[in-house]
């Protein structure tokens, strides 16, 4: 009885503190801040969330607290035999889901946000082809010379989906209206699972202590800041140029991706 009790008070900390939705909050509203002063010509404050979260965001958060529970964050309370990648993918799928699904009207290029939606999956997913485990953990720590293409190919794949996948990419939804800016009460929630997950796939993981936790939030915030100056790079070159990249350029190398990790998979066995 003991036990189940302490699971349980464990796994309410992970949902509700960390690295649940007071990380993610806190995380995602520095971040979300930046992208705001660095995207805007002339700084004005932003107008904040609404007090009554929608259904989207609603369903957002609890997908990203889903998805954030799974990374391999130092001192997460979570047992690491119980998180799974692809939990951790499945809940971040859904959240871009979500809004196609209830507010497709203010979703920019829907069916192109479904294609780079299926990229980054592959991206997720391809790293544990031949660890052939599914916890994060373990993920990051594969260190096989033989994998390196694999997972350099894929961590680059990652990136280049984020800016689409945290609506940086300069397409405004048709439902949208001119006005004073609002922060994004769904991108605050998603920008530490997005980080995050990057750095449990791709960077091998930090010690259970106050400096692997620097070292965790810091490669997530460098991973924020790349994906910041990708974003604001395609909203100076224009919607044509963003739209080139990922019809043209994007799906080609995930086909390449793909190849990789079918023939590490073949040559690794």
């Amino acid at each position: 009885m003991i036990q189940v009790i302490v699971s349980i008070a464990t796994h309410a900390v992970a949902l509700l503190l960390y690295p649940g939705l007071l990380a993610m909050v806190a995380f995602g509203t520095l971040v979300e801040l930046a992208w705001l002063r660095l995207s805007m010509r002339e700084w004005e404050r932003p107008v904040l969330p609404r007090r009554r979260p929608t259904p989207v965001v609603a369903t957002v958060a609890l997908c990203s607290v889903l998805a954030a529970v799974q990374l391999a964050a130092p001192l997460n309370p979570v047992p690491g035999e119980e998180r799974s990648i692809v939990l951790a993918a499945v809940g971040l799928a859904f959240t871009a889901w979500a809004e196609l699904a209830l507010t497709v009207e203010f979703v920019a290029e829907p069916g192109l946000l479904l294609l780079i939606q299926v990229c980054w999956l592959l991206a997720v997913l391809g790293p544990a082809v031949q660890p052939e485990s599914l916890r994060p953990q373990v993920l990051g720590n594969v260190l096989v010379p033989g994998l390196l293409p694999l997972k350099i190919a894929c961590a680059f794949l990652y990136l280049l989906c984020l800016p689409p996948l945290l609506r940086l990419w300069p397409f405004a939804p048709a439902g949208e209206r001119r006005g004073k800016r609002r922060l994004d009460a769904g991108r605050i929630l998603t920008w530490f699972p997005y980080c995050g997950l990057f750095t449990t796939l791709f960077i091998t993981p930090s010690s259970d202590d106050a400096i692997g936790l620097l070292r965790f939030f810091g490669f997530d915030f460098l991973v924020a800041a790349i994906v910041i100056a990708a974003g604001l790079l395609m909203q100076r070159r224009g919607p044509a140029i963003a739209r080139g990249l990922y019809v043209r350029a994007v799906p080609p190398y995930a086909a390449l991706v793909l190849a990789v990790v079918v023939a590490t998979s073949i040559l690794m066995r």
